[in-house]
């Protein structure tokens, strides 16, 4: 790409470098109207012709003139205001520019309405127009400048965002990175400064501090968006608030009218849910089949749907996302081993009947708490971002980039999040184990023999539930039981138990053989930084400076 011009919707401009915030990802915006409409050679203007122009021509004429056309990385071509916030709108549905033209056409030539097929010739024309150019990011909900800044849109009519950088965080009129909305989004109020946010955002839950820390870190961090993050599980028995917990936390987050939601019934129902929504939570999940299980997983660390595009043969669109999950529960043995890794489980205590409190009261003191919540939620953030650079483990657990900022979160207010993740961590693949039934017999035969060596026949031949029934879900062969080892081995690992299905038998006909081993647990203490000059994650002497945090974060 050019660095002097660029090539913006078929005119050429100057591309601006550095503004008053610094770099910006904004896309270039067409500021010449008097080129935008500039015809292209070889046709004639309907006054040259003597013949009225069509009103499909008249609709790409307004169109031009106050939005600049994109296509994002996804290939889904947007309008940009010109004059306006620096959100992406789509070219068709309800919220679209379709239904702007349609009106600005009635108000512009009076008397006259524009036809459908004249308003599905512009969107054509339009849609074109934005493949000029290299696709451009578009984000929801969260984005990040090229210099590392953090930006959150408040979700507001005016574009408003809050941009983090670190060590501070402020509100700026007109975001410098585009998003796109959504249906299943709700504003956010603006953030305040004061001092006791957190501690306020406490009171209203039935948890301790410990879960509370880690939840806290956990929400500050779902503001990172080039990170995955582990689903946070509300965890505890009937009457402990664990859906309102979730709501409100995603309601922090990424406000939605819909912040719970029921378990999709198939996968291209979750992701439509996961392209409206950067949060989201699914509420009381008692059973999670194989197929969710590993949508789950993917979601966390990155997913892609692939579909045919409506109206086309051979086109295709794609849905790209990674997403900020949640979801309440009463029992952990529902998760499976890849998923129970990817989770952060806070347990939540019974309400006692003297404190508990109507929903009324709940939500009257969430929404006075929330501007002062997300204030103290950006100034963890903030401080995450000024230390996060400098933090090294020595050894990377799973979700090892969380992990980092658990060590940061660490670093700045004195907590123990990290140690006290990974133990929850260690705790929840046991929980996981015990609830597989075949998990739970073949840990019972390692257990007993210290090293088991055979072939994937042999041990389900040899393998027998406790209760001497084999239940729906074994394994019914070979492969299947080979499979299921294989998805069984971080759980295993964490109780002692390696896999190894490297090596082959003698005989000739090479099979493959599992060897399974009685070994020492891992290690789940956090580890601290090798390289000199580092410091410690956990200082000896007090945490930062309170002055250089606005917010008590208690």
């Amino acid at each position: 790409m050019n660095t002097d011009l660029h090539h913006v919707n078929g005119h050429p401009r100057p591309v601006p470098t550095i503004g008053p915030e610094g770099p910006t990802d904004r896309p270039p915006v067409n500021t010449d109207r008097s080129a935008m409409n500039t015809r292209r050679s070889g046709g004639k203007s309907g006054d040259e012709s003597g013949k009225k122009p069509s009103a499909a021509t008249r609709l790409v004429g307004l169109a031009r003139e106050r939005y600049t056309f994109v296509m994002s990385t996804d290939a889904r071509p947007y309008a940009v205001a010109i004059d306006g916030p620096n959100l992406a709108l789509p070219l068709r549905g309800k919220t679209g520019v379709r239904q702007r033209l349609a009106r600005l056409y009635a108000d512009t030539f009076e008397g006259e309405v524009a036809s459908q097929s004249a308003l599905a010739d512009a969107m054509t024309v339009l849609e074109g127009i934005a493949e000029d150019d290299d696709p451009v990011p578009v984000h929801l909900r969260v984005g990040s400048t090229s210099d590392g800044r953090i930006v959150v849109d408040l979700g507001t009519a005016d574009g408003r965002a809050v941009v983090v950088s670190a060590g501070r965080w402020e509100v700026v009129d007109r975001a410098p990175v585009l998003f796109r909305r959504s249906g299943a989004m709700a504003p956010m109020p603006v953030p305040a400064r004061t001092p006791d946010g957190l501690a306020r955002f406490h009171s209203m839950l039935n948890m301790d501090e410990s879960a509370f820390r880690q939840m806290a870190a956990w929400m500050a961090a779902a503001w990172l968006p080039d990170i995955p993050h582990p689903i946070l599980t509300c965890k505890g028995e009937q009457g402990t608030g664990k859906s309102k917990t979730a709501q409100m936390v995603i309601n922090l987050i990424d406000p939605s009218p819909a912040a719970k939601r029921s378990q999709p019934r198939d996968e291209k129902a979750w992701s439509r849910q996961a392209f409206t929504s950067w949060a989201l939570c699914l509420d009381n999940i008692s059973a999670i089949p194989r197929w969710l299980s590993d949508t789950l997983c993917k979601a966390v660390t990155g997913d892609g749907v692939v579909d045919r595009a409506l109206f086309t043969d051979d086109d295709v669109v794609v849905l790209s996302f990674r997403r900020v999950l949640a979801m309440t529960t009463i029992d952990a043995g529902a998760l499976a081993g890849d998923l129970a890794e990817r989770v952060l489980m806070v347990e939540l205590q019974l309400i006692d009947g003297n404190r508990r409190r109507s929903e009324e009261e709940l939500d009257a003191a969430f929404a006075e708490a929330r501007p002062a919540v997300l204030g103290a939620l950006l100034d963890l953030l903030a401080g995450v971002l000024e230390v996060l650079p400098s933090v090294r483990l020595d050894s990377m657990p799973r979700m090892a980039d969380f992990a980092r900022v658990l060590a940061a979160v660490d670093q700045v207010t004195g907590w123990q999040t990290l140690t006290d993740y990974l133990a929850a961590s260690s705790n929840v693949a046991s929980d996981a184990l015990e609830g597989d039934t075949f998990g739970t017999a073949l840990a019972a035969l390692v257990t007993q023999a210290g090293t088991w060596t055979g072939t994937a026949a042999q041990l389900l031949e040899q393998l027998q539930p406790a209760s001497g029934v084999r239940p729906p879900d074994w394994p019914k062969d070979p492969t299947r039981t080979s499979g299921r080892v294989k998805r069984l081995a971080p759980l295993l690992r964490s109780i002692g138990i390696t896999v190894d299905d490297t090596q082959r038998s003698q005989d000739p006909d090479r099979r493959r053989l599992l060897i399974l081993t009685r070994t020492a647990p891992e290690d789940t203490s956090a580890s601290t930084p090798s390289e000199p000059g580092l410091g410690s994650f956990w200082p000896e002497e007090p945490p930062p400076d309170p002055d250089n945090f606005p917010l008590d974060l208690h």
